[in-house]
């Protein structure tokens, strides 16, 4: 029997999604059925984690195997799926507060254990959900919060060269709005042995309205991806937030443990006999 050609429509559920008018992650859950559409698995082969927040309601909104897990733990749900279940395509979906903030533990050591996953986290410098706080990637400058109105005093979080420094193995950073090229980024995200992370800038016009501005301050990488660390973090230090593009593409092969997905039940329950 011939194999049916999926479309983006097939990827999504039929929940309605709720996020503000004008929120960017309309066009990032585009992005993301479109490039689960251009990969062409089956539903049942693709699995999309979360944990909590605006952008973390997005496997609700698919129409794959789908978890909405606890706080900042997404990646380490997604990690032990993909260990069990090797043979799936695993998607992470999150934000900047539930990925960098609770999360940033698990961030760290799912950089460098290097599981073949890839996590989609949309930065928006803000806790959209919990009524506009600053976030790890706010400026420490930012005063429109009422809790913190003088702004935070604190560095931001620079996600993906953090990302780069604990071990992530491709690294790329694309735009809301620009569902097209950020589709193409998640694709080849998808496709790249190992960690893989998309730094999707997402506007939140409800409580930044300034990130409006965001469309004109958006540019193409003058740079074409390197495997050179050294080169992807001067390119990152040297052309800022708003560059867009694959930053870098690492050699190092997936994480994958002996016996990883393949050893019945009944094995691993002698190890554990009494």
């Amino acid at each position: 029997m011939e194999a049916v050609q999926l479309t983006a429509k097939d990827y999504k559920s039929a929940v309605k999604p709720i996020w503000c008018p004008g929120c960017g992650d309309y066009s990032v859950l585009a992005a993301i059925t479109n490039a689960l559409a251009e990969h062409g698995r089956p539903l049942h082969d693709v699995a999309v984690i979360s944990g909590i927040g605006c952008s973390s309601r997005i496997p609700a909104y698919t129409s794959v195997y789908g978890f909405h897990g606890v706080h900042g733990r997404s990646l380490a749900l997604a990690s032990g799926v993909k260990l069990a279940r090797p043979d799936l395509t695993v998607l992470v979906a999150g934000g900047d507060g539930d990925g960098l903030s609770i999360g940033g533990n698990h961030f760290l050591h799912a950089c460098r254990r290097n599981v073949d996953m890839t996590y989609v986290i949309m930065d928006n410098q803000v806790y959209g959900m919990t009524k506009g706080q600053a976030s790890p990637t706010t400026d420490a400058d930012w005063t429109q919060s009422k809790l913190t109105p003088e702004g935070t005093g604190v560095n931001p979080v620079q996600p993906l060269t953090l990302a780069l420094a604990a071990g992530a193995q491709f690294i790329a950073r694309g735009f809301s709005g620009n569902p097209r090229g950020l589709a193409k980024l998640i694709y080849e995200g998808i496709n790249h042995p190992g960690f893989s992370i998309i730094q999707v800038m997402s506007p939140c016009i409800t409580y930044r309205p300034e990130q409006r501005d965001w469309k004109s301050m958006m540019k193409d990488s003058a740079y074409e991806a390197t495997d050179n660390l050294a080169e992807a973090n001067r390119r990152l230090l040297e052309e800022g937030d708003f560059s867009t593009g694959v930053i870098y593409k690492g050699p190092k092969p997936a994480f994958n443990p002996i016996g990883s997905g393949n050893t019945p039940i009944a094995e691993i329950e002698k190890e554990f006999a009494l």
